[in-house]
């Protein structure tokens, strides 16, 4: 049914009761709910989707961080075992 076809048999079914005009105010929050409550409902699902968006982009930061500094330690540890040892110097007490 149309919006216009359920006003109007709102109206008829009420007429000019004087208990008719709240009556058609809950009426209409009535046939307005499950609209309303779907427009809802897609807020929550965009809020839930942009912030599992901003964990998944902070996730893949950290992990590149991570690798990153993993291979620099890696390069370090591998520069040092390569180089030649230092003798050690005689040092004289005096």
């Amino acid at each position: 049914m149309t919006d216009t076809i359920l006003r109007s048999s709102v109206t008829t079914m009420l007429g000019n009761h004087p208990f008719a005009a709240p009556l058609r105010g809950a009426l209409t929050r009535l046939r307005d709910l499950p609209v309303a409550v779907q427009q809802q409902a897609r807020r929550n699902a965009m809020v839930a989707a942009t912030a599992c968006t901003k964990r998944r982009v902070e996730r893949e930061e950290v992990a590149d961080f991570l690798e990153h500094h993993n291979r620099g330690t890696q390069q370090a540890a591998s520069v040092e075992s390569t180089e030649p040892a230092a003798a050690p110097t005689a040092r004289a007490h005096g």
